[in-house]
């Protein structure tokens, strides 16, 4: 709807713009908007009490550990995460190094240092290379198809597995090594699943498939821990910006709205707090996870989004990937060991055997990182995705050191190895406000549905423009998934709103002197503001 009134607006104060979430992309919006003239006036409003979102580190161990974000991926010039954070002074000199900036690996995850098979003792390193070079291949010939005519498949998973099938006719080895390296591409499987975020590959769209970006650059971690880079981008907002605890039920748009305070005056959003608070605005930039979204794409929008969006929110993949850190007293693995992978023997990536959760949600796990020590504590982190790890989820953290210890001394052949002496963990399908951990370009849906996302609102260009803004890793098209495309995302946003005032700036009225006073957006009325 239209405003009849003059959109309201404290003279000399510019517009009301609202930031919902807290994360890089909703961080990385803001503070790019607090650095120009035209935006004093703005607020985060963050439903949980801290700010980073899927970017969490915790003090544990005595030491700092990632729950979310692990690692930079592709960490050089063009990473505007890794750019940042060289900034801020937060890697370390081998991260920084124009070296490690300028190896290719092609997105893949490195070689274990070790690998256990179900059965008890070690897997050739040999073999798993093999396999490795083979599935990796693959993996790089999926990214062929993006402008293919037709795809031989619709999902990255069927299409590897028909690959597979045709290498194994190849095959001259003893069935029990066939049947091994079968179990070793299922674990490669299973990582792939952890790196897109999903419960299979063949949830994974083929087609669009190689449209995700890999940058040069070695992957790293923070030293200080990953959070130490949203929190710098914190504290160079001004105070009273963040606003915590302030969970958004209802983000009404193409309205009319006042406020007491300012009587007569009217804005086209208003955004309904979990608390019954409201505050009126003109524009809104919405970075939530797309998990959240999904989970109340019915309720969150009033009126409801445009069909199109509403129907990319649903296509687009959103899954989830966990991790599982445990605490030893004294290492069991070789102090130059940097990655544990665990082969289960009876698995293979063209079966599709569905035992209960409940008894084989372990078999989801990929392995275990050896994290840098912390003085006294030895700790392993493992990632698992999907459905079992959603599952796991649900456990109680004995339940999951009971398996997982069973686990580790039935791979090491070991049965005395000791306990962890504790567990800690991620949760990101249970939590209300992030539901997973990040999304994929799913079968039935394309890049294009991501840019469909990014649109902002109002679609038809009637009424006061960009009223709701769209950023987060969902929202980019080609560094979906990651924190820098969430990062670019906040920046993308910001400057679409800064064109807009800049170009209402510069724009005299009709009939009016040269350089008078723009008007708000929208606003039929007009407005003087003296800050531009």
């Amino acid at each position: 709807m239209q405003s009849s009134g003059r959109q309201a607006e404290t003279p000399g104060r510019g517009p009301r713009v609202l930031v919902v979430g807290g994360g890089i992309a909703g961080l990385g919006a803001a503070q790019r908007l607090c650095c120009h003239p035209a935006f004093p006036h703005l607020r985060v409003l963050e439903a949980t009490a801290r700010a980073g979102g899927r970017i969490r580190s915790e003090r544990s161990f005595g030491g700092v550990v990632e729950v979310g974000a692990h690692w930079i991926h592709g960490p050089s010039q063009g990473n505007p995460v890794f750019q940042l954070a060289a900034k801020y002074g937060l890697l370390g000199e081998k991260a920084l190094s124009e070296e490690n900036q300028l190896i290719e690996t092609g997105g893949h995850v490195g070689l274990p240092s070790v690998s256990y098979a179900s059965s008890g003792g070690s897997v050739s390193l040999e073999l798993v290379a093999e396999m490795a070079r083979l599935f990796y291949s693959l993996i790089d010939q999926t990214r062929e198809f993006l402008h293919a005519a037709e795809t031989p498949a619709p999902s990255v998973g069927e299409y590897l597995k028909k690959e597979i099938c045709q290498h194994m006719a190849g095959w001259t080895e003893e069935e029990e090594t066939k049947r091994l390296k079968l179990a070793i591409l299922n674990n490669l499987f299973n990582v792939e699943c952890c790196v897109s975020g999903t419960h299979s590959m063949d949830l994974v769209a083929l087609a669009p498939f190689g449209e995700y970006t890999v940058l040069p650059g070695l992957d790293c971690t923070f030293p200080g821990g990953y959070q130490g880079l949203t929190d710098r981008i914190m504290a160079s907002l001004p105070k009273d910006v963040m606003v915590f605890n302030k969970p958004v039920k209802t983000i009404h748009w193409n309205g009319s709205f006042e406020e007491a305070s300012a009587p007569g005056e009217t804005f086209p959003v208003l955004v309904e707090c979990e608390d019954g608070s409201c505050f009126p605005a003109h524009h809104v930039v919405v970075t939530v996870p797309l998990g959240f979204l999904k989970e109340r794409l019915d309720t969150f929008f009033e009126p409801p989004l445009p069909t199109e969006k509403a129907e990319a929110i649903r296509k687009i993949g959103f899954g989830t990937n966990n991790k599982i850190f445990l605490e030893f007293e004294e290492p069991f693995w070789q102090p130059d060991c940097q990655h544990i992978q665990v082969v289960w023997r009876d698995t293979s990536p063209l079966e599709d055997a569905v035992p209960k959760l409940q008894d084989a949600w372990f078999k989801k796990l990929i392995g275990f990182w050896v994290l840098p020590s912390f003085g006294t504590s030895q700790v392993l982190c493992g990632f698992i995705a999907g459905l079992e790890s959603e599952f796991m989820e649900t456990l109680s953290d004995e339940d999951v050191l009971l398996s997982l210890t069973q686990v580790l001394r039935r791979v090491t052949g070991n049965p005395r190895l000791p306990a962890p002496r504790s567990v800690l963990r991620s949760r990101w399908h249970s939590a209300p406000y992030t539901r997973g951990s990040y999304s994929y370009v799913a079968v039935g849906s394309s890049g294009d549905d991501l840019d469909l996302l990014a649109q902002p609102l109002p679609a038809d260009g009637r009424g006061a423009q960009l009223q709701v803004l769209f950023a987060g890793e969902a929202t980019h098209r080609t560094f979906y998934s990651t924190t820098h495309g969430a990062l670019l995302s906040g920046w993308r946003e910001a400057d679409r709103l800064i064109a807009l005032w800049d170009s209402q700036a510069q724009r005299p009225e009709p009939g009016s002197e040269l350089g008078s006073a723009p008007r708000v957006p929208g606003s039929p009325g007009g407005w003087p503001h003296p800050f531009l």
